[in-house]
Order: C-alpha cells, then sequence, then structure tokens
C-alpha cells in the first residue's frame, strides 16, 4: 500500500476582478498574470487525480512531465514582459513562485520517489518518507504565501479589488490536499502495526519461534498504541470510513497477537517435538522399541495433528478476515 505526494500549486484568485477606479491598464496587467495558471492547474489537477488513484508510475511520470513543461512555458512567457509603469515587484515574485515550484515538483519530487521504492521496508523509512512530502509541500506554501502577499501588496497600489474566490479547479485542488493530508495521518497509525505483523508473518515462513514471540509482543503495543492515536482523530466531514477501516484492522491486529499468534506457535513447536520424536523412533529397530516408546510416539502423533487442525483453522480465518479489512 502506497501513498505518494501531492503536489499542490498555488490556487490564484480567479482572473474577474472589481473595478474601484479605472485603471484598466493595471487590472489586464494582473488578470495576463493570473491567466497563467489556468493551464497549470488543469494539468495539476490531472496529476493530482492520476496519483491518487494509483495509475500506474509510467503515466504519473508523463503527468508530473506535463506540469513541468506548463510550469517553464509559463515563467518563460512572464519573463519577456515589463512590470507595470516600471513596478516588477508582482512579475518577479510570480517568477520566483513559479521557480521554486518547478524545482521541488522536479528535483524534490526525484528525491521522494527514490524514498517510495525502500518506503515500505520499516516504519522509520515511511515516516521519512512522508516527512519529505511535507517538507516540499511547506516550500511551495510558503512561496505561495509570498506570492499572494505581493498580488494584494499590487491591488492595492492600483486600487483594484480581487474576487477571492477560488477557481473550480483550485478547490478541487485545495480539497484534494486535505484529504490527503487526513489519509496520511491515519495511514501512518495503520502501517506501523501492518509493517509490524510482516515481521510476524516472514518469522512464520523462516518458522522462527523466537522472532515469532517478540514480533507478537511489539504488535500488540503498537495496535494498541495506534488505536489510542485514533480515538481523538473526527471523522472527515462526518465520513468515519477511512477511520472506522483503519480502527478494524488495528483490532483485528491486537486480536491476532494477543489470541491467534498463540495456535501458530503452538503448532511450531508441536511439529518441532513431533520431528524429534519420529527421528528417535525411526531410529530404533522394530524389536528394540519398548512400550514407552510407542506411547510417545502415539502423543506426538495426536498432537500434532491436533495442532495442525488448529494451525489450518486458525490461518484460514486470519487470512480471510485480513483480507476482507
Amino acid at each position: 500500500m502506497k501513498t505518494r505526494i501531492l503536489i499542490i500549486l498555488i490556487m490564484l484568485v480567479a482572473p474577474t476582478v472589481i473595478f474601484c477606479q479605472s485603471f484598466k491598464s493595471p487590472v489586464e496587467y494582473m488578470n495576463y498574470m493570473s491567466d497563467q495558471y489556468k493551464t497549470i492547474n488543469q494539468d495539476t489537477w490531472d496529476y493530482t487525480s492520476a496519483v491518487a488513484h494509483g495509475k500506474s508510475a509510467r503515466k504519473v511520470e508523463k503527468k508530473r512531465k506535463e506540469v513541468l513543461k506548463t510550469i517553464e512555458k509559463a515563467k518563460e512567457a512572464i519573463k519577456k514582459i515589463k512590470g507595470y509603469d516600471g513596478d516588477n515587484a508582482l512579475r518577479d515574485s510570480v517568477i520566483s513562485y513559479l521557480t521554486i515550484s518547478y524545482d521541488v515538483l522536479n528535483y524534490d519530487y526525484a528525491k521522494i520517489v527514490d524514498m517510495e521504492e525502500i518506503s515500505e521496508q520499516s516504519f522509520d523509512a515511511m515516516e521519512a518518507y512522508m516527512l519529505a512530502q511535507d517538507k516540499a509541500n511547506e516550500r511551495l506554501t510558503d512561496a505561495g504565501k509570498m506570492l499572494q502577499a505581493q498580488q494584494r501588496a499590487y491591488a492595492k497600489t492600483n486600487d483594484i479589488t480581487i474576487n477571492s474566490e477560488m477557481t473550480e479547479i483550485g478547490k478541487k485542488l485545495d480539497e484534494a490536499n486535505k484529504v490527503f493530508d487526513y489519509y496520511r495521518e491515519i495511514y501512518l497509525i495503520f502501517f506501523k502495526s501492518y509493517k509490524q505483523e510482516a515481521y510476524i508473518l516472514d518469522a512464520m515462513q523462516r518458522e522462527d519461534v523466537n522472532s515469532i514471540e517478540q514480533n507478537k509482543n511489539s504488535l500488540i503495543t503498537y495496535s494498541k498504541e495506534g488505536i489510542e492515536k485514533l480515538t481523538p482523530i473526527k471523522s472527515f466531514k462526518g465520513d468515519p470510513t477511512i477511520k472506522t477501516a483503519c480502527k478494524n484492522m488495528l483490532t483485528f491486529y491486537k486480536k491476532e497477537a494477543e489470541e491467534h499468534i498463540n495456535v501458530i506457535i503452538d503448532f511450531y513447536m508441536k511439529n518441532e517435538n513431533f520431528t524429534k520424536v519420529k527421528t528417535a523412533f525411526d531410529a530404533k529397530s522394530e524389536s528394540k522399541r519398548t512400550q514407552q516408546d510407542v506411547d510417545e510416539f502415539n502423543k506426538a502423533v495426536n498432537d500434532i495433528n491436533k495442532a495442525s487442525n488448529d494451525y489450518n483453522s486458525i490461518n484460514n480465518e486470519l487470512n480471510q478476515t485480513r483480507g476482507d479489512l
């Protein structure tokens, strides 16, 4: 299960403005700046949608490159114009913002893509991966605030009242950002226990009882902590779906570790004992086997048969429930 970076470009105000005085030229100048973002925001939304819906890496990468080309094209176009009445502050702020956006999407994202490849190896790797996403978005947010401040200053100087309503795509991008933030907070809570269970499953493949026991105790701790962390988190706009799904998963992990893993450990121990008893039993000729040898062997057979049935039953139940959740 992956979570990828969401690059949100600034949602500039809609290009509609209200005239307080007849300053047609400065308004046209500001509208021109705003118009450069229409294609950028559309490409960004297409990219965001592709990421959110788990499209192939090739398709997502193609979308990212399209956004980069759009940003570069807008930046070159703005560089060619002069500031209104010799005031280049707004133009330079737009260029600065586009430069930061390009760098984040091009360089920071490249690092994040590399981190994504190893993000599921451990909880620390996943946490670092998500932190890198946060820092990249912080850079964009800070740059966006700087540009918005310059917009307001330009509007005030030229007696322009800005319509602060976002465009439809701007609203979608803003909403997507909130959804991703909410989801990632819950996903990280889930992932800690998810990864711990993965260690148990790996130990089961190796029939390493000591490792199973150690990781079982950690899973009990992490699943309990996860449920506690999840409790104060509110539903997302009244929708408890993802929070409920996470809680159900953590509850499953807790019960698995507290109850069911013991059955699996018992099977491996009984199987190990059966192997030893059978080896010793087979090493003796039939004439040299005592009644105690026969009784011990029969007991080991009965024990492993029961443990095997219990193991298969529990394992099938766990696999089915895990898949459903």
